[in-house]
């Protein structure tokens, strides 16, 4: 389903946005909130490779049905290249001028229909392609080159893009995530949606990531929690998030003695009433992309210690936003805690300065304005 351009005398621009699926994923929020603030000269319509996810209901509330072009298991099936015939009929049927895609997945299918189709394509490229094989990481640097433009949202991302995979820097602009920060002050006020485990008055840090991929690290949050505790200072940490390496952390933190200090909350919806309740946020990977995590421990104004890695700089200075730690290093990581806690004037004045930079960079007006410049220009810009 379409939202009609409501402009009088205004041609609409027929805009699909494509995304893999609707579960919950910063690429999906994102996708949202582009949905919820363009202007009502686009005429909108959704598509996906999968109909499916939480978030598949907020989707309908806006008023969009997706259209589903369903892959079946591996890319080298033939269903892919019959998915690529139909999307392209599909797009010439309803007269698309321009797609963005904004996941690998897609990009696969997208990219090849949309030049069937003589469509304008804008990639999205969300983060450094740290879990894709070599194979595939050239698959994705192809398609990427055959678009008409490239998204990035951190500046580590676009460095990639130009320097290791060759695309002209006047293809690729950087555009950050947004956070809508009164929805978020919202969710926050509205309280948990189940109490949090009792750490009977000592701080505790809150680590919000999946547990799918090693890459997160939450490992090495463990290893800086049994240091602080042979140093005797006590630190509990609230890790939200799920996934198979679940019982593997969970008999690390065995090993480590710090089974009463780590709790595993499983997936939570309540994260802003979380970060609120915490004394710091950390966010420890080896590679990341632009962090919603980051930005909503940032927006609860809780002074984040992050990783020297992809989209993570772009939100936090050390000593100014947060605190920056190289990855990898459970014993730097360790001092950063230490440190927060052992200032915590400083550590109040890094949160609210980083809950401004939020308000003032980061906001949803911004994104929307700036994809909204974004797509009139690509549409403007001979094919």
């Amino acid at each position: 389903m379409r939202r009609e351009a409501e402009a009088v005398g205004e041609e609409p621009i027929r805009l699909v946005q494509f995304t893999r699926s609707f579960h919950i994923g910063g690429t999906e929020v994102q996708v949202l909130e582009l949905l919820r603030g363009l202007p009502a000269r686009y005429q909108l319509q959704v598509s996906v490779l999968e109909d499916a996810g939480p978030l598949s209901a907020t989707l309908r509330q806006l008023g969009y049905i997706p259209e589903e072009f369903p892959l079946t298991g591996s890319l080298m099936r033939p269903n892919t290249g019959w998915q690529i015939v139909r999307m392209a009929r599909w797009f010439r049927r309803h007269q698309v001028q321009l797609v963005h895609v904004h996941d690998f997945y897609s990009t696969m299918l997208v990219v090849p229909a949309a030049r069937l189709a003589g469509v304008k394509v804008i990639v999205g490229r969300l983060d450094l392609a740290h879990w894709l094989g070599p194979v595939r990481c050239a698959a994705l640097a192809e398609l990427t080159n055959m678009a008409d433009h490239v998204v990035a949202n951190a500046e580590a991302i676009r460095r990639m893009v130009v320097e290791e995979e060759g695309l002209p820097a006047s293809r690729v602009s950087v555009i950050h995530n947004g956070l809508d920060l009164p929805r978020f002050d919202d969710r926050a006020r509205a309280g948990l949606q189940s109490p949090l485990p009792d750490t009977g008055g000592a701080p505790a840090v809150v680590h919000v990531a999946n547990m799918n991929h090693p890459v997160k690290r939450q490992e090495d949050v463990l290893q800086a929690l049994a240091l602080l505790r042979s140093e005797g200072l006590t630190l509990h940490a609230w890790f939200v998030g799920d996934g198979p390496l679940r019982p593997e952390l969970e008999r690390k933190a065995a090993e480590l003695g710090v089974t009463d200090r780590a709790h595993f909350l499983g997936r939570r919806q309540d994260v802003p009433a979380i970060y609120t309740r915490a004394n710091l946020g950390v966010l420890c990977s080896t590679a990341e992309g632009m962090s919603n995590a980051v930005m909503e421990g940032m927006a609860a104004g809780v002074p984040m210690v992050v990783t020297a890695v992809g989209g993570n700089t772009d939100l936090i200075v050390d000593g100014e936003r947060g605190r920056v730690v190289q990855p990898e290093r459970p014993a730097e990581l360790a001092q950063a805690f230490r440190w927060v806690l052992e200032h915590p004037e400083k550590a109040r004045d890094m949160g609210a300065t980083a809950r401004g930079f939020v308000r003032r960079e980061l906001s949803l007006q911004r994104l929307v304005e700036q994809h909204d410049a974004l797509y009139q220009r690509v549409l403007r810009s001979p094919s």
